[in-house]
């Protein structure tokens, strides 16, 4: 049974992403787990959100912390077990949450029993559910494809002879959609979880799930591409190649289909991360309405420029390609895999709290869904993370240039004074960062003017705001650094109720002239903004935030 039966829930939904290794631990080793993201839910459901998005907890060697699956059914014991899961799921549902989970298709861990078995021989019943390619003729692999986490794509396996595809770490084997089998035991793997109650996916790297059956090298990027590359670091060498031919393949949209009929059957959805440096139309196509998955996200908005004319550009080409395919598009301003938003859009300046403020404005103002990374309704900043104590491969690979992803995987601080802030009574996989516990759930509960508190005033004000769910987008001109926007009804649209709504994304006050007259919207935790007596002109304050509608 599902908790809601509004079979639309996911339309503007917010999304609370839950990473299980830092959330909450309840047993002391120094991981989160999954009783401890069960006692934490009523957090979750006292924001606001409707759903929880949960990053993979299933049975892994932890090379990527969960991206490597070795087991598609199982729990990690660091995590608990099945019955933990089934206990997680009914407290969420019970709560009015729903519950999505993530699944990596893409690849597997190499201690997979299907890689296990595939790479024992050229010729066993498994031997091409992976992407294998013989060598060239000088030993080099069969093309030049990169990975994302840096070097070559290509492992070389001495029992078969051959290179095998790995778009990640070595560690992760590439499976080869190619192959029928694979897409049925995949579908398997889906259906399992469907079976056992979740409401939704959110499908890893979905645009990874085929390569080019030729195997064509990649061309170059030009420089342009390189420097503004929104998915992986300029200093990384994989900016420097046009993915043409090892990711976003048009094959996929088949395999997406038969996705979707299998969540149709089980009222569940789909949310999909495509990671591309062109992702507006592979988005569009991915969610083309009612045929492939729900909605889908990308990196748009997870750099460091966050200048009105940037970000104006990235929702705008993303709203021009939706309304080709009628799809859906979840927002996200950080997650599991970038530094938090509180630090990358400071430009050096240090914490501000009106800064804070007005992203979460931002981000629920946009037309489509929106995730809400854990400890962003804090205003929690990137964490210093020392080298000795840093646990990611892709932070290893490029220190110091790159600090990794750890900064903002950092335990989650629930009690100002409590051990390790409250996350566990063991030594935390990751340093609690001092930095943190001033902010904590506890410290914040209790005032009426910390950012929990605005977090969740403006979200349950956003439920009760129905175009800001689902309403049309339109930007109206403005001088930077001044984003205005609009939203409308879909149907009949109305100018009179338009909902008008203006960010200051500078820390200096502007003063602009509206083209048509507004009258201030109420109800809402926004401050920063003040009309005139006329409605024509609007003052910002350093990141101000206003809510207007027509003055009829």
């Amino acid at each position: 049974m599902h908790g809601n039966d509004d079979t639309n829930w996911w339309r503007g939904a917010v999304i609370y992403q839950i990473y299980p290794r830092s959330f909450m631990d309840s047993n002391g080793d120094g991981i989160g787990d999954l009783p401890g993201i069960t006692a934490r839910l009523d957090h979750v459901a006292q924001l606001g959100a409707d759903a929880v998005w949960i990053s993979p907890f299933f049975r892994s060697p932890m090379k990527d912390f969960g991206y490597d699956v070795a087991d598609y059914r199982d729990v990690d014991p660091i995590f608990g077990t099945l019955a933990d899961f089934d206990a997680l799921l009914a407290r969420a549902h019970a709560l009015g949450l729903k519950v999505i989970i993530d699944q990596v298709l893409s690849h597997t861990s190499d201690q997979h029993a299907w890689f296990a078995q595939s790479r024992t021989s050229r010729d066993n019943a498994r031997a091409d559910w992976y992407v294998w390619a013989d060598p060239r003729p000088d030993g080099r692999p069969p093309n030049n494809w990169l990975s994302v986490f840096g070097g070559s794509a290509w492992q070389w396996d001495a029992r078969r002879r051959q290179y095998y595809l790995h778009s990640f770490l070595a560690e992760q084997p590439d499976l080869n959609f190619h192959c029928p089998a694979v897409q049925d035991a995949l579908l398997a793997e889906v259906r399992f979880w469907c079976e056992r109650g979740v409401d939704g996916f959110r499908f890893d790297a979905c645009n990874h799930q085929f390569h080019d059956a030729q195997l064509r090298d990649n061309p170059p990027a030009a420089q342009a591409d390189i420097d503004g590359v929104s998915t992986v670091r300029a200093e990384n060498p994989y900016a420097m190649q046009r993915h043409l031919h090892d990711k976003s393949q048009p094959e996929n949209l088949a395999f997406l289909e038969r996705v979707r009929a299998l969540l149709d059957a089980h009222g569940a959805v789909a949310l999909g991360e495509v990671g591309d440096e062109n992702a507006p139309p592979i988005m569009a196509r991915y969610t083309e309405a009612g045929r492939r998955l729900h909605m889908a996200y990308s990196f748009s908005l997870l750099t460091s420029e966050h200048s009105a004319r940037h970000l104006r550009a990235q929702v705008q080409a993303l709203e021009d390609a939706l309304t080709v395919t009628g799809g859906w598009g979840c927002w996200a301003v950080s997650n599991h895999d970038v530094p938090r938003v509180a630090t990358r859009w400071s430009a050096g300046r240090g914490p501000d709290a009106a800064r804070d403020r007005l992203w979460l404005a931002l981000l629920v103002s946009l037309r489509g869904s929106a995730s809400l990374y854990q400890g962003e309704e804090l205003g929690l900043p990137e964490a210093d993370v020392p080298f000795e104590r840093l646990q990611d491969p892709y932070g290893r690979a490029f220190w110091p240039e790159f600090k990794g992803r750890d900064g903002c995987r950092t335990p989650m601080p629930w009690h100002t004074d409590g051990v390790h802030g409250g996350f566990s009574t063991g030594g935390p996989w990751l340093p609690v960062d001092a930095a943190h516990l001033p902010l904590a759930v506890d410290r914040q509960s209790a005032d009426a003017r910390s950012m929990l508190a605005y977090s969740r005033a403006l979200l349950h004000w956003r439920r009760s705001q129905p175009l800001l769910r689902t309403g049309a987008l339109r930007f109206v001109d403005a001088p930077e650094p001044v984003l205005h926007l609009v939203r409308s009804a879909e149907t009949v649209p109305a100018a009179d109720a338009d909902l008008h709504a203006l960010f200051n994304l500078s820390p200096e006050p502007q003063t602009l002239a509206l083209p048509a007259p507004l009258r201030t919207v109420g109800g809402h935790p926004c401050t920063g903004g003040r009309l005139d007596d006329t409605g024509y002109s609007l003052h910002l304050e350093p990141y101000g935030v206003f809510y207007g509608t027509p003055l009829s």
